[in-house]
């Protein structure tokens, strides 16, 4: 330990030493707690910017160092806390909840060196005599109408899947992890459950909801073909569309959308790096940038345009809306329930509304029909929903063939060709660094139509599309602010007037049926 990160701890347990008990004792906690929690974010937002220091010329080795320090001496400041109201309990709860987190999982160095061999892949990915990203090849798979070019398009993903299931063995890199996580679910339950029980549903009946949408999917909308058909056959609004959606007007729309809604990006403290570069994390993810003032950071590669990387920028600057919200709570409680369905849920809330043809003439100067935006929003959640199922049976099951239960499940379901052969299952980066979290994009889909049927309901047909300026404020107030401070289920059943359930969803993806219009 330097002798400046020895005294940055001596400074915190002074304080924390000198720290009363009650009331007295809990403010000076809370504030210690926040500032740590800062110092976290900063560290991780400069690391992830790929940046040796933070906007404002801080090290990252010595911001590290700082959190390091800092987390003992917050331990300390909570523990000494004496009697406290029910209310002051509750926060009290959660920090030290959060401060006695553990640091590690079990197999995280395998897994971090797996997630970064992933990430190494999807970032340089050849493919005739250019250097593409992964995103960038499933967009173009949903625009290039050449078969035969998307047939060479998708097997150009194979270092993706060589990288997670090198060659298919029981001795892959992703094979040799599961029974670590499988033996963790088992022993400590699966956060796939604790998720889904934290919408106020039991596992086994959102288990019940998803296969009720693949079956309504493969019953009434589902086009039979090869897995590099998948996304051109639900890519016709992504071809009509994404034309008007150049690289350069990406965070124009998102923008400018937003502010029609009362949360302009920039103005209310969402920043944004999305420009590809060497090393940077695959999967596209919002944090905080601050505990003390508002601001989100939003990180995701755009090396193109296109309407599918529009969709994903609307989903995480949801996620920047709701972070910032969260700064209408107390320091304890200045967080979401991230890592669940119901933030993924709220993530898609605004984002998917971009499927309606009304918000395209309105935005986008051009439409397709009612069907083709509904089959395109729900061609990804059902995807989803088959990645979650993937991995409920792989943990139940860690010795399975996980080509054999991918194959089965897709063509089951989702009328894809069988191809046991090719491990296409390990295109998602979540699969290899945050094993169950399939499951909260699945779930979430449920909320998100929950949440947008009651939006319509309450604010009307046009709020969604960015003729209502009061709706963030409204959703702030009703919805976004509460952060750790109340269960999402109650916070949930409030909003919506009655619990979760699979209606909305259901009939929303009706509205993909032939002649529906």
């Amino acid at each position: 330990m330097s002798r400046r990160r020895l005294l940055a701890g001596l400074g915190l347990l002074g304080a924390a030493l000198g720290a009363g008990a009650g009331s007295g004792g809990l403010v000076d906690a809370e504030r210690a707690f926040r500032d740590w929690r800062t110092l976290g974010d900063r560290c991780d937002v400069t690391a992830a910017r790929g940046a040796a220091a933070d906007l404002d010329g801080a090290l990252l080795t010595r911001l590290c160092e700082r959190r390091d320090a800092a987390r003992g001496a917050v331990s300390v400041l909570l523990e000494r806390v004496g009697d406290v109201s029910a209310s002051d309990a509750a926060a009290l709860a959660v920090m030290r909840e959060v401060v006695g987190a553990p640091v590690a999982a079990d197999g995280d160095g395998a897994r971090e060196a797996l997630y970064a061999a992933f990430g190494q892949a999807a970032a340089a990915l050849p493919f005739e005599g250019e250097t593409l990203d992964r995103l960038t090849i499933l967009g173009r798979l949903a625009r290039e109408d050449d078969r035969e070019r998307r047939r060479r398009l998708f097997f150009a993903l194979a270092p993706l899947w060589r990288a997670v299931n090198g060659d298919a063995s029981a001795a892959s890199p992703w094979r040799r992890l599961l029974p670590e996580s499988a033996r963790a679910w088992r022993e400590r339950g699966s956060p796939a459950d604790a998720g889904i029980r934290g919408l106020g549903v039991e596992p086994v009946t959102m288990e019940a909801w998803l296969l009720r949408l693949l079956e309504a999917w493969r019953d009434h909308v589902a086009v039979p073909g090869e897995p590099w058909d998948w996304w051109h056959a639900a890519g016709h609004a992504s071809r009509t569309l994404s034309p008007s959606v150049p690289h350069g007007r990406l965070r124009a729309i998102n923008d400018a959308y937003h502010a029609a809604l009362g949360a302009k990006p920039d103005a209310i403290g969402i920043r944004y790096d999305l420009d590809p570069r060497p090393g940077k994390t695959p999967v596209a993810f919002t944090t905080y940038g601050s505990r003390e003032r508002p601001e989100a950071w939003v990180f995701a590669t755009y090396a193109e345009g296109g309407f599918d990387n529009l969709v994903e920028l609307l989903h995480e600057t949801g996620h920047g809306l709701h972070v910032v919200a969260t700064f209408a709570e107390r320091p304890a409680f200045r967080d979401w329930p991230d890592s669940d369905p119901f933030t993924e849920g709220v993530g898609d809330l605004l984002a998917h509304e971009a499927y309606e043809p009304a918000w395209q003439r309105r935005w986008l100067d051009v439409e397709v029909t009612v069907a083709d935006g509904i089959r395109a929003r729900y061609a990804g959640v059902v995807l989803d929903v088959a990645w979650a199922l993937f991995e409920l049976r792989m943990h139940r099951a860690p010795e399975s063939d996980p080509n054999a239960v991918w194959t089965a499940i897709t063509h089951e379901y989702l009328q894809i060709a069988p191809h046991p052969e090719i491990s296409w299952w390990a295109l998602r980066g979540q699969l290899v660094e945050s094993p169950g979290y399939m499951a909260n994009y699945a779930a979430g889909a449920f909320v998100t139509a929950a949440l947008r049927a009651r939006v319509r309901a309450v604010r009307g047909g046009g709020a969604l599309r960015g003729e209502d300026p009061g709706l963030y404020a409204w959703l702030s107030r009703e919805l976004l602010r509460f952060g750790r401070a109340r269960p999402a289920a109650d916070v949930l059943r409030e909003f919506l007037g009655a619990p979760v359930d699979a209606g909305a969803l259901l009939a929303d993806l009706a509205r993909a049926r032939p002649g529906a219009n």
